[in-house]
């Protein structure tokens, strides 16, 4: 006789059951000398399942480098309409709208039509034939592009737990991660500026 797991279900009832996000707790010592910007951060970021770390953690850093007092993080990719992170002013304009990842032009020409400030964040492996497919239709819009080095986020990726006390210093285009369970820098490039 062999053990087998089986798992019973008593009926289909024709619903699917959807996938949780998982929750993800940061304590950020942020140190920004770029911008003379010093601040404890206590982030908690929802990982969508179809989300990779890379990707979340791109988000992460995306939010230390914007770091101000009205931006907070989105509903991210269940919710297409908004970006991965903005801030709204007291009168409820969007101040601020951050992509990550490569997103289609026109999405981000909308962006800009509705955000005083827009920005996106490339970083994975198809970012730079991304940048060459679609560099022409960007560089006629207000935003502004910031490649991050895709060896660098996959270092910073593999820090990941799922409560974190880390430190991150950003000096021109660099940040320095701190973490205990290791340390890393990601450098990124300006594609272009608004």
């Amino acid at each position: 006789m062999t053990n087998r797991a089986y798992s019973i279900a008593p009926y289909d009832t024709g619903t699917s059951v959807a996938l949780k996000p998982t929750i993800y707790k940061f304590k950020i010592a942020l140190t920004d000398l770029n911008r003379n910007y010093y601040d404890t951060l206590n982030l908690t970021i929802a990982q969508h399942p179809s989300e990779t770390l890379e990707r979340m953690m791109v988000r992460m850093l995306a939010f230390c480098i914007n770091a101000q007092e009205f931006l907070v993080l989105s509903k991210g990719l269940s919710t297409v309409e908004e970006p991965d992170l903005w801030a709204h002013t007291p009168d409820g304009r969007i101040a601020l709208w951050i992509d990550v990842g490569e997103p289609a032009p026109d999405r981000i020409k909308k962006a800009t039509r509705i955000a005083q400030t827009v920005k996106v964040y490339s970083f994975n492996s198809k970012s730079n034939v991304w940048w060459m497919q679609e560099k022409a239709k960007f560089n006629e819009l207000t935003a502004a592009i910031f490649q991050f080095q895709w060896p660098n986020i996959q270092a910073l990726a593999k820090l990941v737990q799922r409560t974190m006390d880390i430190s991150v210093t950003i000096t021109e285009e660099s940040a320095y991660v701190a973490a205990e369970s290791g340390e890393c820098e990601v450098n990124w490039v300006a594609l272009k500026v608004s």
